[in-house]
């Protein structure tokens, strides 16, 4: 199989497509749609979002040090990436988008209601990196929406939500269950591995 060499670039996909919401008032609530994002540790829950100095967004939390992940979905699409090319100082976006602002548990920046998951964070460190700085924060609260949650078993079912993806440049509803973790070494009654 033949392989090109490329100039190094962000080809790690797909990534989530998120809307961070932040702000401590009303007056200064806004949104804004990262790709640069992940889990960076388990216990204590930790998390990032990297994003650029001159976006709106930056400003605001860095003076919070506070932020919500929403995870989007296939019905919030369009929010979604029009959240991302609009600026909220031009622009109330939850308003301009209709997305209803909700009482977050413990942060005072809002969560967005129409998200099925919201990932409540402060920030615990801020690295310049370059094009980018990352907020490194500790995940201090999820809510996570009932109608998404096993009534039997408590599961909470994030991919039956239509959860979107970033690839390249475009958005992607995730597609068929491959397997699930262990599935490849898991053993059948008999102790033998199913493969």
């Amino acid at each position: 199989m033949a392989k090109q060499d490329w100039k190094p670039g962000t080809m790690i996909y797909p990534l989530p497509a998120v809307m961070v919401s932040c702000g401590s008032t009303p007056d200064e609530y806004n949104i804004i749609t990262i790709s640069w994002t992940g889990t960076i540790c388990t216990n204590p829950p930790m998390c990032y979002i990297s994003v650029r100095p001159e976006r709106h967004s930056y400003g605001i939390i860095k003076k919070n040090m506070e932020f919500v992940i929403n995870i989007t979905t296939q019905q919030i699409a369009y929010a979604t990436d029009w959240c991302g090319v609009k600026s909220g100082r031009d622009f109330d976006k939850f308003k301009e988008m209709n997305l209803t602002p909700a009482k977050a548990s413990v942060v005072n920046a809002p969560i967005i209601d129409q998200s099925p998951l919201c990932i409540e964070c402060r920030v615990k460190e801020i690295i310049p990196l370059g094009s980018h700085h990352m907020f490194i924060a500790d995940v201090v609260n999820v809510k996570a929406d009932d109608q998404y949650i096993d009534p039997e078993t408590g599961k909470f079912d994030l991919a039956g939500s239509g959860i979107l993806t970033y690839v390249h440049g475009g958005y992607y509803e995730l597609a068929q269950k491959t397997g699930h973790f262990g599935w490849s070494v898991r053993k059948d009654k008999k102790g033998k591995s199913k493969k």
